[in-house]
């Protein structure tokens, strides 16, 4: 697993037992963003993500000049700010909290993190160039863009991401209690490998160290990174390492639950409630539900309030419309349906 062939790029880095001690697991709404965004603007279609991609894409593009900000901060390629990938302070942190702590960023990190970013590509833009000459004002009106575009592009859909991310770190918490870390490591990705006290990244010029890369190791599964490892080295902060996420090609599968399940749970919750949540596969408006099932708009509205306030779904502005999707309650009620 961990054989090289003596002539590839890649970097090292050193542990301690203190370092080992500190590696940890989390779930961050900010890591799906930026790989998120740069999907919907490669304009390609893709493999697993196309479901999603054909619902935001035409939101993204109606919002227009307003995720301006955003398609200045992660470019189609290369190098992304390390400031808008804050640790993680917990486990699963919420997205307002990742913002409080980007708007909290030093003028001088973000000046710096920008001026390596203008190295790579040769220029900023004009909205990067008003945050490096007032950060604060600037993140503000970055944050803001970015909360827009979670509303936007991803709470809807958060709840079946998020299933998919704590089943990974799960399953990784699994393998260090029977395994250990060791295997744990070197089952994460191809480019990974542990031997000894040293932990080695294929296919990476950029050098490691710990003086580079602050204590410790942080280990973030996302579903929009694609194949590829992504890395924040921000000292004092941990070293992060983004990795796909295992799952990920069922993410976005549709299901309708059996008759059986769904007159069982007809039975409790109404048939109209019943046809609402599995219908609500993908996120969709009051209009296209009473579309698709034959009930009346206000029928519909008045069935998913009964919904939301079961918490059973929420609602989402997009735009003008607002999309109704199913909460993590309501997935782990259907599962078992989906699977009988």
């Amino acid at each position: 697993m961990c054989e090289s062939t003596g002539a590839e790029l890649a970097a090292e880095l050193l542990f301690t037992a203190g370092d080992l001690a500190r590696m940890r697991f989390a779930v961050s709404p900010m890591w799906e963003v930026g790989p998120s965004l740069r999907l919907l603007h490669s304009g390609l279609a893709h493999a697993v993500h196309q479901p999603w991609v054909e619902q935001v894409r035409p939101r993204l593009a109606a919002a227009g000049p307003a995720h301006g900000w955003l398609a200045e901060l992660v470019p189609p390629a290369g190098y992304v700010p390390d400031f808008v990938n804050p640790a993680p302070a917990g486990p699963a942190p919420t997205l307002a909290g990742e913002l409080a702590a980007i708007r909290a960023t030093p003028a001088e990190r973000v000046r710096r993190d920008l001026d390596r970013m203008r190295d790579g590509q040769g220029r900023l833009g004009p909205r990067l160039r008003a945050l490096y000459a007032d950060p604060a004002a600037g993140l503000a009106r970055l944050t803001e863009a970015i909360e827009a575009y979670w509303d936007l592009a991803l709470a809807p859909y958060w709840a079946r991401i998020r299933a998919v991310l704590d089943a990974d770190v799960l399953h990784r918490a699994r393998q260090v209690a029977e395994h250990g870390a060791a295997r744990a490591l070197n089952d994460l990705h191809a480019e990974l490998c542990w031997t000894e006290d040293t932990l080695r990244l294929r296919r990476r010029s950029r050098p490691l160290s710990r003086r580079t890369a602050g204590a410790g190791l942080l280990l973030i599964p996302s579903a929009f990174t694609g194949p590829a490892l992504f890395s924040r080295l921000a000292p004092p902060d941990p070293p992060q390492l983004a990795y796909p996420a295992r799952g990920i090609g069922t993410l976005w599968a549709a299901g309708a639950a059996p008759a059986t399940g769904t007159a069982a749970l007809a039975a409790v919750l109404g048939r109209s409630r019943t046809l609402l949540l599995t219908e609500l596969a993908a996120p969709a408006s009051t209009t296209e539900l009473a579309h698709r099932t034959g009930l009346s708009p206000s029928a519909v509205s008045q069935y998913l309030t009964a919904l939301r306030d079961a918490r059973l779904v929420s609602a989402h502005r997009a735009g003008r419309s607002v999309l109704y999707a199913r909460t993590a309650s309501a997935e782990a009620l259907l599962a078992p349906l989906m699977r009988a």
